[in-house]
């Protein structure tokens, strides 16, 4: 493990957005772990935390943490506690998305207020005060990374306002890319194709979007879970030193294709 250029002993990570074993957040959790990494690993409530904690438990050393990141005091709270817990953050991921239900099954042009609004606030705001939280504790630099979809640049039918919202959250990138360069840390998407996780059920038509994806893909086939996780660790590692503001594709090469 110590002559890996993946090796990440010594280092902390906090990961956000772990509901489930099919979690893309869970893939990378177990990713850094297995690459050495003391992990942090929140949950969003009660609701939702008995089966992250009983995931949690499986990976010896790794602890749960209770934060809403929509209710920024239970962020500031989070981020106390962290630097009282660990003293320094190295690597923060960002799996964290949501909009209505029905924002997600009408045209877009019905799209509410609201939804709009808790959208663009859970999916993409979300990331901004998670930046702001964890910049003071990355005192050696470090990384920081969300997920996107190819959905923030080209059309696809039933995403909706959750393409408006991860449209903005690429946006979020590139400028805290450029906020906290200076601080050496760096800040990148990863834009992976469709996985059935939780939150992708949400979307109808998700059936359609994996049935087309396999066949246009140039590698003929889906992304796994398991991939974005491996790009998710390099993006934590050394080997990454020289990419910020970026959106990196893993979804076999779906998003080249024109036609």
């Amino acid at each position: 493990m110590s002559d890996s250029p993946t090796n990440l002993t010594g280092r902390t990570a906090v990961v956000f957005g772990v509901a489930n074993k099919r979690s893309i957040a869970w893939a990378i959790a177990k990713a850094l772990h297995g690459a050495g990494a003391q992990l942090a690993i929140t949950y969003q409530n009660e609701r939702l935390g008995q089966e992250s904690k009983d995931l949690i438990a499986t990976l010896p050393g790794a602890e749960s943490f209770q934060c809403d990141l929509s209710n920024d005091a239970e962020v500031d709270a989070l981020f106390a506690t962290l630097k009282e817990r660990y003293g320094k953050l190295d690597v923060v991921v960002h799996s964290v998305a949501y909009a209505p239900a029905e924002a997600l099954t009408n045209d877009f042009v019905f799209t509410s207020r609201e939804a709009f609004r808790v959208a663009l606030d859970v999916s993409a705001y979300t990331l901004v005060a998670v930046a702001r939280g964890a910049a003071p504790l990355m005192t050696d630099g470090g990384s920081i990374m969300t997920m996107s979809y190819y959905g923030a640049e080209k059309v696809v039918p039933r995403y909706n306002v959750m393409a408006v919202a991860k449209a903005a959250l690429e946006c979020c990138v590139r400028y805290l890319a450029s906020d906290l360069g200076k601080q050496k840390i760096r800040v990148n998407a990863i834009s992976a194709g469709p996985i059935k996780t939780l939150a992708a059920r949400g979307i109808s038509g998700l059936s359609d979007m994996l049935k087309g994806h396999s066949e246009r893909a140039p590698l003929g086939r889906n992304v796994e879970t398991v991939e974005v996780a491996n790009t998710a660790l390099f993006l934590a590692s050394d080997l990454s030193s020289g990419i910020t503001g970026e959106t990196i594709y893993v979804d076999c090469g779906y998003n080249v294709m024109g036609f």
